[in-house]
């Protein structure tokens, strides 16, 4: 399975790599807007990490990109901030399968990565 990290933090998103590489994905890390979509028009991801709020460019249309050119990739937005806490994002983004705070613990990141990089939609 391959997974795209989106993450400004580059120490955030090489934590988050690191736990779910242990667990045998390819997992492939983009800093903003622009690294993603290409790695997205180069890979087919099953799963991607996606931080509401990029220091550059817009997760949005990284999700977007992402339901176009890999329809079947889920996307678990991660956020710090209280954005979108009622749920909406779900409406917003139809590749949406999970909101969480970027707090969350990196084994129950990869778990999810897991869960949602083999199930079907």
């Amino acid at each position: 399975m391959q997974v795209l990290i989106v993450e400004s933090s580059r120490d955030l998103g090489r934590l988050w790599k690191r736990h779910i590489e242990r667990m045998g994905y390819e997992v492939s890390l983009a800093k903003d807007q622009a690294e993603a979509i290409t790695f997205l028009q180069d890979r087919d991801f099953q799963v991607i990490i996606l931080d509401v709020v990029l220091e550059e460019g817009s997760a949005f249309a990284v999700s977007d990109f992402a339901s176009y050119r890999r329809p079947e990739a889920r996307v678990i937005f991660v956020t710090n901030t209280s954005f979108f806490s009622d749920g909406s994002i779900f409406s917003l983004a139809s590749n949406a399968c999970a909101y969480l705070q970027s707090e969350t613990p990196p084994d129950d990141l990869a778990a999810m990565v897991e869960y949602y990089g083999t199930t079907n939609r």
